[in-house]
């Protein structure tokens, strides 16, 4: 069995975690204080069809004691520089790493930092968040994650990593190209990004806008041709569905970045739309809608300072 160190126990970390722990694994959460405080009496679950309380092991980075066979980095992209030095007791010459936060920009500073000979790539999809009391809230019953070797290999390493991660609860995937999964993804998010923060509202209320139907078509079909690009073009399984997302009636949907925004918290929009754009420009690839997007989330952080956001918390 593997020892598994992840670093934070909010939306992402604690849902999957808590998975691992109820399936036998060998987990620490590396958290903050105020986390550790609340993590005492034990790491509270709930969404589709179960609500459970699970005793879990926390520790801060003082208490923290390596090496670990595997660290899974869940944080926000923000706290990724602090993150990175706290694990650095942790990490030995056998530890592999493996980042699970939005967008692409990250893994090069992990790959620098740790070398890319022990980093993964990877990606989760969950929609969960965490309550004010510290639970961690699953709204939607699907969850998976996807990992591979950033070349494209199918190592031993990540058929061990395959076998401690396969617990029920969500679905695993051992991809061939974790980099094209990693592109997908950040296309969608910065497709929901772009709508709802423009619109300012639910992708329901935006379909049921007149032009609102075009406009997400018009979004949508920006962010893959960045990908494509990027030489990672969208299958049509990606496709398919972001346009599942995007233009169901009546769908509540919103970003985690229109949430944060409009809750007053700090975001990753510079993470995700800024760190796209200036990808897009340098590949040369018109994106006026993400563009206008990234204005608005910087016209409104100037009018304001955001609250300073758990770091345990967030969406993926």
């Amino acid at each position: 069995m593997m020892r598994t160190l992840i670093v934070g126990a909010g939306a992402t970390g604690g849902f999957f975690g808590a998975r691992l722990v109820r399936a036998g694994r060998d987990v620490t959460f590396l958290v903050r204080p105020p986390r550790a405080e609340q993590l005492r009496g034990g790491l509270r679950g709930y969404g589709p069809g179960y609500d459970e309380t699970i005793p879990v092991r926390a520790i801060t980075a003082g208490q923290l004691e390596g090496p670990y066979d595997l660290v899974l980095l869940m944080t926000k992209a923000w706290s990724l520089d602090e993150a990175m030095e706290d694990i650095a007791p942790a990490v030995g010459p056998d530890t592999t790493i493996l980042p699970l936060l939005n967008g692409l920009v990250h893994l090069e500073k992990v790959n620098d930092r740790f070398g890319p000979g022990a980093v993964l790539g990877g990606i989760v999809r969950v929609v969960s968040t965490v309550t004010a009391e510290g639970a961690v809230f699953q709204m939607k019953p699907h969850a998976t994650l996807i990992f591979g070797e950033q070349d494209r290999q199918r190592t031993e390493r990540v058929e061990r990593i395959r076998q401690e991660l396969a617990v029920p609860g969500y679905e695993l995937t051992l991809s061939e190209d974790v980099l094209a999964a990693m592109w997908h993804k950040w296309a969608f998010i910065a497709t929901g990004g772009t709508t709802t923060c423009l619109m300012r509202g639910t992708i329901g209320h935006i379909l049921a806008t007149p032009g609102g139907e075009e406009f997400i078509h018009a979004a949508i079909a920006e962010t893959e041709r960045v990908a494509e690009a990027a030489g990672y073009p969208v299958s049509p399984a990606a496709h398919a569905a972001s346009l599942e997302m995007f233009t169901e009636p009546g769908s509540v949907f919103t970003s985690s970045l229109y949430r944060d925004l409009t809750g007053g918290f700090r975001h990753e929009g510079e993470h995700l739309l800024g760190e796209f754009v200036a990808v897009a420009d340098r590949l040369g690839v018109d994106v006026p809608l993400t563009r206008l997007a990234l204005a608005q989330v910087r016209v409104h952080d100037r009018q304001r300072q955001p609250a300073p956001r758990p770091a345990f918390a967030g969406q993926r």
